[in-house]
Formats: structure tokens, sequence, C-alpha cells
């Protein structure tokens, strides 16, 4: 009779069982001298046989198949099998006869009623250990995650801390990863050019693996990042250190959404396109060339996609630059009004932090109220009465606003007053206006108005916005600072209704 060797482990990692199918060889080799039994073949293989589909198992099957051995030596049942299909063409082949014997040094087994019947025991043993480990590791995944712990490996910026079992900051790849995520939020990079950057940059996944693409846009809609951590759809609190602030990969998640979207090939660049809104029907304001006294003239005109739109009139760039231009410099601040103003900003920082401190314990506050909601929102889950889905969208919308609240508290706590920081940004930034106005920089202008407001619109070819709050207290330090100044759009309380403020 002529027989086949069988050796297998579980992993395809060298590292790991790396003596396995070494030993099972030795064993088995010298378990056939002892007994003398003709071998014709050996077939090794490391992969699991939780599921089927090993190769080396099918083909030592058909290598039984076309009659070149009778039998198959292998050190144990589950060896061979920890499946039910694998298991059930074994038997299926002792039952045809294809199989005439099976030896296991570890195991007895011989071709009759009782043999088949013990040998499908033991494919089922082998089956049960495999489910319940399955089990067992699944439950302790979870309570891993649970516990704010990440089980498995590390994301890049990240490493696995093989004595605390916890998740570490990469100190070198953090900072990449940092750069990566404030490239992105530009919206001047897109993911290729970013897979391009980590290479020149030496930032590589696990095991040293090139990022690609695909990796790049999955490391940027990883909330891992600013201290969640999204496990089977569902999200839970890291206790991981954040690389990231909030806002900032909030950021990066509007510029892939709308990166996601069908954009229209831009043929021309025009200076102010993609700043302005229409102020009649909130449609998009486009450009156009058009001839108009003896010349051609650029036109700033409503797209009228969103319907019928009473906005009839066209505005020519010269004009729209010009009233830019005369706001510009009226924010201008030079360097030494700028001085006055930053100095002006530290004196009012020591009686702005007792605010912060009443402000904190609100955030406080309404922390505790969301947990009591997520508590709330567990019960109502575990009665029953809501979907997984249902349940995971729920808790990933309360716990993205405790993430925000709680790196509120943090910037409070840690840089002080909220609006301060960007309030000297902000003045720092009006110090720059007489460079864009020297230089005749349009793009530059049209940047630095996003960055100081919001809402811009074009109403009867007139430009109109709303600056943003947290510039309100440097904009009044600023008139105080400066006689020349205009800011009577800016003077308000900072917690006025935003509505209120606006600028023709």
């Amino acid at each position: 009779m002529k027989y086949i060797i069988y050796t297998r482990k579980s992993t395809e990692e060298d590292d790991r069982q790396v003596l396995s199918i070494e030993t099972q060889l030795a064993e088995l080799q010298e378990y056939s001298a002892k007994e003398k039994f003709d071998i014709v073949a050996s077939f090794c293989e490391a992969k699991t046989a939780k599921e089927p589909g090993r190769m080396k198992f099918a083909e030592m099957l058909s290598f039984i198949e076309s009659g070149k051995a009778d039998g198959i030596i292998s050190w144990h049942p589950d060896r061979l099998a920890r499946n039910s299909v694998d298991g059930g063409r074994i038997i299926h082949m002792v039952d045809c006869g294809l199989i005439r014997s099976l030896k296991f040094p570890t195991f007895w087994f011989e071709p009759t009623p009782q043999g088949l019947f013990m040998l499908n025991i033991a494919f089922g043993q082998s089956k049960y250990f495999s489910d319940n480990l399955r089990e067992n590791v699944k439950r302790g995944l979870r309570q891993k995650i649970r516990n704010g712990v990440w089980p498995g490996w590390a994301p890049v910026g990240y490493l696995n801390n093989a004595h605390t079992r916890g998740i570490d900051v990469d100190k070198e790849k953090a900072s990449k990863v940092r750069k990566l995520f404030e490239m992105y939020s530009t919206g001047n990079h897109t993911l290729y050019s970013l897979a391009n950057w980590c290479k020149e940059h030496s930032l590589r996944g696990h095991r040293g693996k090139t990022i690609v693409i695909g990796n790049v846009q999955r490391l940027l809609q990883n909330p891992f990042y600013i201290g969640l951590m999204r496990y089977k759809s569902e999200i839970f609190e890291g206790t991981h250190e954040p690389i990231l602030t909030k806002k900032l990969f909030d950021k990066c998640q509007e510029v892939l959404a709308k990166r996601g979207r069908v954009q229209e090939v831009r043929k021309h660049n025009f200076a102010f396109l993609g700043l302005l809104k229409c102020a009649s029907c909130g449609a998009s304001i486009t450009a156009q060339y058009a001839k108009g006294n003896g010349g051609i003239y650029t036109y700033y005109r409503c797209t009228k996609k969103r319907g019928a739109c009473t906005e009839k009139h066209y505005v020519r760039e010269d004009m729209l630059e010009t009233q830019i231009k005369s706001f510009l410099q009226k924010v201008s601040l030079s360097s030494q009004d700028t001085q006055k103003v930053l100095t002006a900003l530290e004196q009012d920082e020591a009686s702005a932090k007792e605010e912060a401190q009443g402000e904190v314990q609100q955030l406080k506050i309404q922390i505790a109220d969301l947990d009591t909601k997520l508590e709330k929102l567990l019960d109502v889950y575990l009665n029953d009465t809501l979907s997984t889905a249902e349940y995971a969208a729920k808790k990933e919308k309360l716990v993205l606003q405790k993430s925000s609240l709680n790196e509120k508290i943090t910037d409070i706590e840690q840089r002080g007053v909220s609006w301060l920081e960007p309030a000297r940004e902000f003045v720092l930034s009006l110090n720059q206006a007489t460079n864009l106005l020297s230089q005749n920089n349009l793009v530059g202008m049209t940047a630095f108005l996003k960055n100081i407001g919001a809402n811009h619109i074009l109403r009867n070819r007139q430009f109109e916005f709303s600056p943003k709050m947290q510039y309100a207290r440097a904009a009044s330090l600023c008139e105080a600072a400066s006689s020349d100044l205009l800011f009577p759009f800016w003077c308000r309380e900072r917690d006025s209704n935003p509505h209120d403020l606006a600028i023709t």
C-alpha cells in the first residue's frame, strides 16, 4: 500500500510555528520507517484548516484520486481538517474506497463503520475546538475595545507596545501623518500626490509596506487619530493619545466628501471663482469671458442652477477687484498697529481666563449629559428596541459630540482662552493684507477672505460677507489701537448673532 505524508501548520507567517512542520515531518518519517510504510509523496502546507480551499490538501486528494496512492499518514485528524467540508471529503473518499488507510501516531483508525464513526467524531471535535477558540478570541477582542484599547495592529503613526499591550505614539511617523492631514485639508493635494509624498519622505505602513492611494484614503478617514476607534461599524472611545485635533480631521472629511462628487474641470483660472454665492438663490457665482467696450473682459454671474433667480446683473472682475481692494485697505494693519493690538490682547487674556473656567464647567455638564444619553441608548438597544445599525449610528453621533467637547476643554486648559489664538492669527493676517495689495495677488486675496469670513455673497453687483465670530474681539481691539481703521461691522460682542454681522 502506498502512502502520502501530509503535514500542516496554521499560519503562513515564517516567525510563527516555525518548528511545527519540521517536527511533524520528523515524527512521521520515524513512524513510517518503524511500521515499514511505503511513502510515495509528501505534502507540507502552511495554512489554516478552519475554511476549505487549501491548495496542497486539494493536490493531495487529486494525487489519491489518480490512483498514485492509497493512504494518508498525518500527525492527527485535526491536521487534515477542521471544517465540515474537508472532513466530509475524507470520509466520502474512504467510503468510495479511494482512501484505503489513514494512519496517525496519536489516533487509531480502521476503514470500518466504527472507525468512520470515531473519525467523524475526531473531525467534529477539531471543528468544535476551532469554533470555540474563535468565539473566545472575539469575546476578548470586544472586551479590549470596550476598555478603550485597540485589539489589532496599530495604524501608521502608532506602535503596538508588547509590554503594556497598549498603543503608543510613534513620534517619528506621527509628525508625518499630521503633516499629511494638514496638506490634504488645504484642498491643494490629491490622494495620488500624498501617496508620492509618503514615498519621498519614507513614510511606510505595517512591516514596511509602501503606502498607496487606497492606504492614504483609509488613513484620512480613520478616527483613530482623534482618539476614537471604529470597530465593526461602531465607534468607541480609545485610551490612546490623539495626534490630531478633531477640527483638522473634520476639515479633511469635508475635502474628501467634496472630492467624491463629480466636479466640472476648470478650463480657465478666474481669480475669484469658488468664493461667491448668489444672494438671491444661493447658487454659485461663475465666471466667463465676454466682449464689452471694445475689449474682452471677465464677468461674474449667477449660475442659476437652483431655478429662477432675480439677480440679472453681471459684475466685471475689475469692479469686484476694486471692492475687495477697498476693503483690504480698510483692514490693513501696519507693524506698529499690529504690536499695539497684540499687546491689548495679552492684557485682556487674564480676565478672559476667568470666563473660560465657567465655560469649562458648562462643557463638563454637557459631557455628563452625553454620558447619560449613551447609557440610556445602550439600555434601549439591549431591550431590542433599536437595530444594530440604528444603535451604531446614534452612538457615533453622541461619541463625536463628546469628542468635540473634550477637545474644547483641552484647548481651553492648555492654550487658554479659546478665541485668543484665532484672534492673534487674525491680527497677524491683517498685517499681511498690505503685502497682498502691493503684490496685486488676487488669488491670495481670495484665500484671505475665506480665512477671515464666511457666507461670501454677491448682491446687486456688490460683494458682501459675514466675518467669523472668533475674530470679533480682535476686531474691536484693532479699532481701539488705530483710529484710522474702520471696523463698524466687527465691533460687536463675541456672542452676537452671526446673522447681524455683514459688510459691504
